[in-house]
């Protein structure tokens, strides 16, 4: 068994779900000390965030990954326990070996294995980790960046784990992600009998027309890498119960991927203008920015990660910044050049989550060449 499959396997048969880590950030602690890192804990209630680095100055590249992973559903419908990892057919299950617990074992093997081949390293290598991505992400990298800004400190490359490809290992590299808002409504208007629309508001009625012109609206077109903004629509919700009886309020819940062509004030703008257009004016409305979208410019680690990726896995990546938010998007502001490579995608969340095992260590030499191609 490579040390990355074990690895993998170790990592997930500890059922880290949000925000516990069930000692996997301990198990690399373990790993990594003995070969000369340095460790600092960014303990956030329940949430625990930890940096491994080695070395100092420039060149700097750190991992970012994720050791949470989200619930695994009934476990009478998994091949195995999801907490029991076995093989399949060539293939690992078990919740999390593809997003991100593969990743995390294979840059953990990765670092290991260029420590030992070159303990004299210029520059430094990092490994920052969370267990709270998965869940509202409030505890986890948002508060360790602001802790770097505080400081001055921040890697000059991050290399995200995030499982991006889609069909074959390396053959999506995501070189930023859109944003992310959610707006909750609620429009109010009069309770009244069916049977007399002259003495009621049905707020229902009054909103329909509005949600039709807004998800009929063309947000932006996108661009070379950020598909179009887009709305779509999340929840509605209203009633008594009574079937002669019209609401008194109406629920929305919406959510907004938004690239740089909508940023969040205009997507902001344009909503509140619409409810205006369409004389709504007795509501609640209430805003949560998930994430800003963002993007890295070219530079040397891009390169590195497209050159990697095709000496060693033989693909030419598609550069987009698909998929959801990631954590990313918290070290991308601190002026670090973000780029996200991983495992398959196509089981995450799911029931019998998997990944193929021979996946694992080519991307453990992946992560290696993209090491020795940043700090050589």
């Amino acid at each position: 068994m490579s040390r990355v499959l074990e690895l993998t396997r170790e990592l997930t048969a500890r059922p880290s779900l949000t925000p516990d880590d069930a000692g996997c950030q301990r198990l690399i602690s373990e790993r990594l000390l003995p070969l000369g890192f340095s460790v600092e804990w960014f303990l956030c209630g329940e949430v625990s965030n930890v940096l491994f680095t080695r070395g100092r100055g420039s060149p700097s590249l750190w991992f970012l990954g994720h050791t949470d992973v989200v619930p695994p559903g009934p476990e009478e419908l998994w091949t195995f326990l999801p907490f029991h990892p076995d093989e399949k057919g060539g293939e690992l299950y078990g919740r999390g070996v593809a997003d991100m617990k593969g990743a995390v074992a294979a840059m953990t093997v990765a670092l290991e294995t260029y420590v030992q081949q070159q303990p004299d390293h210029a520059g430094e290598i990092g490994l920052l980790l969370t267990s709270d991505e998965e869940g509202e992400a409030v505890d986890g990298i948002v508060r360790v960046a602001q802790e770097l800004e505080r400081r001055g400190r921040r890697p000059d490359h991050c290399l995200v784990g995030e499982p991006s490809s889609l069909q074959t290992l390396g053959d999506t590299v995501r070189v930023g992600r859109r944003g992310s808002v959610y707006v909750r409504l609620q429009v109010y208007g009069i309770q009244g009998h069916t049977a007399f629309p002259e003495n009621l508001d049905n707020p229902v009625h009054r909103i329909a027309p509005f949600l039709a012109d807004l998800v009929g609206l063309e947000w932006d077109t996108g661009d070379a890498e950020f598909p179009a903004s887009h709305c779509q629509i999340a929840y509605v919700h209203a009633g008594t119960g009574a079937g002669n009886v019209t609401p008194a309020h109406i629920e929305l819940l919406a959510n907004f991927r938004n690239g740089p062509g909508s940023p969040i004030e205009s997507i902001r703008s344009r909503f509140e203008e619409l409810l205006r257009q369409h004389e709504i004016s007795d509501f609640d409305i209430e805003w949560d920015i998930m994430g800003e979208p963002f993007r890295s410019e070219p530079g040397k680690l891009r390169e590195a990660v497209v050159g990697a990726v095709g000496e060693v896995l033989g693909v030419t990546p598609e550069l987009n910044t698909g998929g959801g938010t990631s954590d990313g998007r918290y070290i991308a502001p601190l002026g670090s050049e973000v780029v996200e490579l991983g495992l398959i995608n196509s089981t995450i969340h799911q029931v019998d989550e998997r990944t193929p095992v021979a996946d694992l260590d080519r991307l453990f030499a992946t992560y290696y060449d993209i090491i020795r191609r940043i700090l050589t």
